[in-house]
Formats: structure tokens, C-alpha cells, sequence
């Protein structure tokens, strides 16, 4: 988008209207630019333009085919009937066989219109016309520009009444812009493909389009250069301003047809004294430069230091197998592991006394608890003699 709040009227060879005058941009000129909405109604309306066409309702069934059946070790695709030339027995019918017809044949009654919202194509012309105040995108787009004073390009109304193709030429060169029509021009060749043979045999590059708002003759001085288009300022299309859905078209704008802009598209407040009740769509940023954005002083100053050093992740660790991630998620396993190991020390120091007092031949002191374990567990200890008796005599 462009933020200059002037643009300059350049001076022409023979003009009556005043040299390097300034004119205000249009508001248009600040639309967002937007490229996805340019290139879906760019495609809906080229579709708009195609002419129905189909096959012929019986091509490829006129015949007296019928299938043999099976049995006969052949495919069950019908066959030609009769006999005595090699046409007979031939597959018919189906798209894999001569003659045949094609698979899923065209019709007439396909989808071939789009309907358009009207403010999405606003949008797309708007963002169309904003694009090609931008030198950057006009070169991009392949535009031989280098030699232009300054774009947007304007020149004086004295432009419209020019009728001839020699002055036209005269005027382009003079502007710095004959070398994007001499680019066109050398651009021409025989279309690669089947087109050639349906009435689209050459093809060639865009050259610039003329804006103008009173057709006093320019028309016909325009009309015969190869790759220009001319254009009256309300009825701008998107398929001039980006075609193929490229932004960045070269226009040359008479000044009263670039004065006439803001009273067709009015402004993000102003109301269009041509569209009802519609106003230019607003940027959502009114700074699209995110990096100065984020290097500003102001975003800078709350952003936290850059962390220094290497950043290693942290590991999940098992706390069946890991401890101290058990404490984290259940601090009484602490209280339970030191239950634990006072056990198991007392434990280990009965042991040990018992062990000096077999060396020493002394009755090893025992607990109330432990006493009547190792009592139960000699009431309970199984007679081999008897077990072996009974089992001899139940055999």
C-alpha cells in the first residue's frame, strides 16, 4: 500500500494542462493488498467467460454391439456383430476400446458460471488498484518500469484527446514507458498446445493499461499498440488490473481519472458516491512492518533478556524408580522409608546378636513375638514317617 500523500502530473510534450502539478492519491491507494482474495475472484470470474461445450450425446454407441457372455474366454465387453471384415468381434461401447466412447462424457449442463460476492470483488479491485502504486510489485510482475519517472504514473487530460498511434508512441516514450511495449511486442509466439488450433495461436505479455475518464480519441490512438489496454476509470475489472491473478499491473492514470477515485471508491470513513452505502475496507495493522514492530524501544523494554548458555530439557524420571520424584508426588513414602529402615536396622542388630551368641554357646534372647513363631512353626512341621505310611497303605 502507498502512504505518499501526493502524486506528481507529468510533464507531456504539447500539453496545455500545467507540468509537475500535484494531485492528492486516493484513498484507494491505502486498501489493503490481499492476494488469496485477488486470486479466488480473479479465478471465478475467468470461469465466467467459458462457453459450454460437450460430446455428442450417442458418440461412440453407434453401433450394433452386444456382449458375447461368458464362456467363450473372452472379456464380456460388447462386441461388433457380423462378419467377413476385421471389424467384427471388435470391442465397442466401452473407453478402453476403438471407436469407443469416452469416459464420463462432457455435458452441457456442468457448473460453468461462479457467482461473485460483490464486496469481495471491491475488495479484489480495491487491492488490485493499491498494488499498482507499488514499484516493487510492478517489477516483480515483469513490467519494464525502470525508466518511469515515478508511479503511480499520471499524466495531463490533454492525454485523452491524442488520436493518433504515431503521437501515442511519441507520448510513451517521451513517459519512459515504450519499453514495456516494445517488451510485449517481442513477446509474441505460437501457443504451446491445442490451443493453437482453436482460435488462441499466439500469446504475449501485458504491456501497460491507460486509464482514462472521457474518450476524446485515445482509444484509437492506444488501441493498435500490441500489449496495451485502455480502461474508462469506472469500469475497472479485475481481469485488466491483475491479470492471472498477478498484483502489480503498470497503469497510466489521466489526471481526471485519477482524480475521479475518490469519489468511486471513497474512503475508510467517507461513504462511495457510486456504491451505495459502501466504504473501503481497513488494514488491521496500521504498522505492517512486524520487524521494526518487534525491535521497537517500547516492545523492547518489557521483552525479557535472552537466556544465555545451553537449554537442556528436562527429563521425566519413574518415581517407582526414582525416590525424589516419589516424594514429589507422595510426601509420606518419606515417612514410610524411614519406618522401613528402622525395621530392618533393629532387624540386622537382633541378627547379629543372635550369631555371637552361637559363638559364644549362650541361649540367644529372644522376642515374645519371635518366640512364638518359630513355637508355631515347629507345631506345624509335617511327620515325613507318617505321611510315607499313609501313602503306602492307601496303594
Amino acid at each position: 500500500m502507498a502512504y505518499r500523500p501526493q502524486a506528481t502530473v507529468q510533464a507531456v510534450a504539447d500539453a496545455k494542462d500545467k507540468a509537475h502539478e500535484q494531485v492528492v492519491l486516493p484513498a484507494v491507494f491505502t486498501a489493503p493488498i490481499r492476494p488469496d482474495i485477488v486470486h479466488f475472484v480473479h479465478t471465478s470470474m475467468a470461469k465466467n467467460r467459458r462457453q459450454p461445450y460437450a460430446v455428442k450425446e450417442n458418440a461412440g454407441h453407434q453401433h450394433s454391439a452386444e456382449s458375447w457372455g461368458t464362456g467363450r474366454a473372452v472379456a464380456r465387453i460388447p462386441r461388433v456383430s457380423g462378419g467377413g471384415t476385421s471389424r467384427a468381434g471388435q470391442g465397442a461401447f466401452g473407453n478402453m476400446c476403438r471407436k469407443g466412447r469416452m469416459f464420463a462424457p462432457t455435458k452441457i449442463w456442468r457448473r460453468w458460471h461462479r457467482p461473485i460476492n460483490t464486496n469481495q470483488k471491491r475488495y479484489a479491485v480495491a487491492s488490485a488498484i493499491a498494488a499498482s502504486a507499488l514499484p516493487s510489485l510492478v517489477l516483480a510482475r515483469g513490467h519494464r518500469v525502470e525508466a518511469v519517472p515515478e508511479i503511480p504514473l499520471v499524466v495531463p487530460n490533454s492525454v485523452e484527446s491524442v488520436n493518433k498511434t504515431k503521437n501515442a508512441v511519441a507520448l510513451l516514450k517521451t513517459l519512459g514507458a515504450l519499453a514495456d511495449v516494445e517488451h510485449a511486442r517481442d513477446s509474441k509466439k505460437i501457443r504451446a498446445g491445442k490451443g493453437k488450433l482453436r482460435g488462441r495461436r499466439h500469446v504475449a505479455r501485458r504491456g501497460p493499461l491507460v486509464v482514462f475518464n472521457e474518450d476524446h480519441g485515445i482509444s484509437q490512438a492506444f488501441r493498435n499498440l500490441p500489449g496495451v489496454e485502455l480502461c474508462q476509470v469506472e469500469r475497472l475489472n479485475l481481469l485488466q488490473l491483475a491479470p492471472g491473478a498477478h498484483l502489480g499491473r503498470f497503469i497510466i492514470w489521466t489526471k481526471s481519472a485519477f482524480e475521479r477515485l475518490d469519489a468511486i471508491w471513497g474512503s475508510t470513513r467517507r461513504a462511495s458516491s457510486t456504491k451505495k452505502d459502501y466504504k473501503l475496507p481497513h488494514n488491521l495493522l496500521t504498522n505492517p512492518d512486524i520487524t521494526r514492530v518487534i525491535n521497537s524501544d517500547e516492545v523492547q523494554s518489557k521483552v525479557r533478556a535472552a537466556k544465555t548458555g545451553s537449554v537442556h530439557a528436562t527429563l521425566k524420571h519413574n518415581p517407582l524408580k526414582n525416590f525424589k520424584a516419589m516424594v514429589r508426588l507422595n510426601p509420606y513414602a518419606l515417612t514410610v522409608r524411614k519406618a522401613s529402615q528402622a525395621t530392618e536396622a533393629a532387624r540386622l542388630k537382633q541378627r547379629k546378636a543372635a550369631q555371637e551368641a552361637l559363638r559364644a554357646n549362650k541361649p540367644v534372647q529372644r522376642s515374645k513375638a519371635d518366640a512364638g513363631a518359630l513355637a508355631a512353626k515347629k507345631k506345624h512341621k509335617p511327620n515325613k514317617k507318617k505321611n510315607y505310611a499313609r501313602i503306602a497303605a492307601d496303594n
